[in-house]
């Protein structure tokens, strides 16, 4: 009796797609491909990637996200006693050893963004995103508005350390662990007068919440007062011919 096959688990599309945009960025500049070449690499119809991504952009964020994840689940607990940049530093790094297989297609990537500021500025969205999470993985606030002033600010020291990681050649990557430690050291000023800033500011962001406060509750007794007024004219009996006639 004939042993029949194996079952094999289906790959999951969206990563096909994702590895497929990789491996074109990898071949050729960015400029030189579009959606139907990696619906052909991915060996899908250009309905089917539809039915998955919008767009060549979508995807890229969707290799980011898939990026933040392998990083998150990497985490060394051992460093948790360590000082915050030591924590941050270890991220960015195991960030660095997951990318490192797709150095080709980040290059790519990073050359086409270079002349394209609009997209630059979309990027930077996906980019903030994902930093914030590098942010939490390092057990540093990433909430608020120093949360967001942080991711920012992590977002473009990470292009500078990917800027240098794509031109260091030396296996143990020395330039690049010494960019990463002088963008923190960097990252570490700022923020300390950030943080002097917002203690500054502190007051003032108090006296606005409370102003926003008090115009939404007066905005609520408005609305109150002109549903009140309109229940009573409905309720009001006819006011006869002469009150047509006004």
């Amino acid at each position: 009796m004939a042993r029949k096959p194996e079952a094999t688990t289906p790959a999951d599309p969206r990563s096909t797609i994702i590895e497929a945009l990789l491996a074109l960025a990898a071949e050729k500049p960015w400029n030189e491909f579009g959606l139907p070449e990696v619906a052909e690499k991915a060996g899908l119809s250009l309905a089917q990637l539809r039915g998955h991504f919008p767009s060549r952009g979508a995807i890229l964020s969707a290799f980011v996200r898939r990026t933040d994840m392998a990083v998150l689940d990497g985490v060394d607990e051992g460093m948790a006693n360590e000082p915050a940049r030591e924590r941050l530093f270890d991220v960015l790094m195991q960030r660095l050893a997951v990318l490192k297989p797709h150095r080709a297609a980040v290059a790519c990537v990073a050359e086409s963004l270079r002349h394209d500021p609009l997209a630059l500025a979309a990027w930077n969205k996906v980019m903030v995103n994902s930093m914030q999470w590098m942010l939490v993985a390092a057990d540093i606030g990433a909430e608020g508005p120093a949360g967001a002033l942080r991711a920012q600010g992590l977002a473009l020291a990470w292009s500078r350390v990917l800027k240098v990681w794509l031109h260091d050649d030396d296996s143990g990557i020395a330039r690049t662990m010494t960019e990463i430690d002088r963008q923190l050291r960097a990252g570490e000023r700022w923020m300390e007068r950030a943080d002097d800033l917002f203690s500054v500011l502190r007051p003032f962001r108090k006296m606005a919440e409370r102003a926003r406060e008090r115009r939404s509750r007066l905005r609520e007794r408005l609305r109150d007062r002109f549903r009140d007024f309109a229940d009573s004219g409905r309720r009001r009996p006819d006011a006869g011919p002469d009150a047509e006639a006004m």
